[in-house]
């Protein structure tokens, strides 16, 4: 199983995240944001935490705009696999993968802490290992995590089952809740919180290390 992860000028989760994926098995390819095309054979794309291009104009808006971001709008149009994490997911939101947007905390403060999270579904190749309703705990941190959605959007998305990840406890005034949602095919999820930063014991938690394990055993069993 291959999976790309890629950085952008101000990437800051990118080790962490390539390390979660080859702990869960996948063979890992670092991805520069000038680079036309992902490497050949790709499964899943990995866009990783941090603070792409400084957070200017808007945050994951200049990072959207790179050449590699194109490819990995044709790899969402093929049926690949993509996980977008914090920075990731307000990327993920401006190329138009994902509907929403990632706006200022509402307490207007950086946030970086350990929260509880309740899995919403557990029907999709992220969320697998998981029942739904077990509450689990990623770190989270982020300036810029308050998600953003109107009501019917929110119904949509409940309706379609397709949110993935519930605050147990609200810290940025996100709509509903919600830390995390699927793409309507459930190929491509969003998610503020890192679960990367939870997949060994010795570093905080291993919460995180159900969802990469069950999603490179749904992608090489497919």
């Amino acid at each position: 199983m291959k999976a790309a992860v890629v950085q952008f000028p101000g990437s800051n989760c990118d080790r962490d995240l390539a390390q979660a994926f080859r702990r869960a098995g996948a063979e890992v390819s670092i991805v520069w944001h000038k680079d036309a095309a992902l490497p050949s054979g790709i499964d899943i794309v990995g866009i990783p935490g941090g603070f792409s291009f400084g957070d200017y104009l808007r945050c994951g808006a200049i990072a959207a705009r790179s050449p590699i971001s194109s490819a990995i709008v044709e790899h969402a149009k093929k049926g690949g696999y993509i996980i977008g994490i914090c920075n990731g997911f307000q990327i993920l939101t401006e190329t138009g993968l994902l509907p929403g947007a990632l706006m200022r905390n509402a307490g207007l403060k950086f946030i970086c802490k350990t929260v509880g999270l309740r899995v919403s579904t557990a029907q999709s190749a992220f969320t697998a290992g998981y029942a739904a309703g077990r509450i689990v705990r990623f770190p989270v941190a982020h300036h810029d995590g308050n998600y953003v959605a109107d009501a019917e959007l929110v119904a949509r998305l409940d309706a379609e089952d397709r949110v993935a990840f519930r605050y147990t406890e609200n810290p940025n005034g996100s709509a509903g809740d919600i830390a995390g949602v699927l793409s309507e095919n459930r190929r491509v999820l969003g998610l503020m919180p890192h679960p990367e930063r939870a997949v060994d014991p010795r570093t905080g938690g291993d919460d995180g290390g159900a969802l990469f394990a069950a999603l490179i055993t749904t992608l090489e069993t497919a």
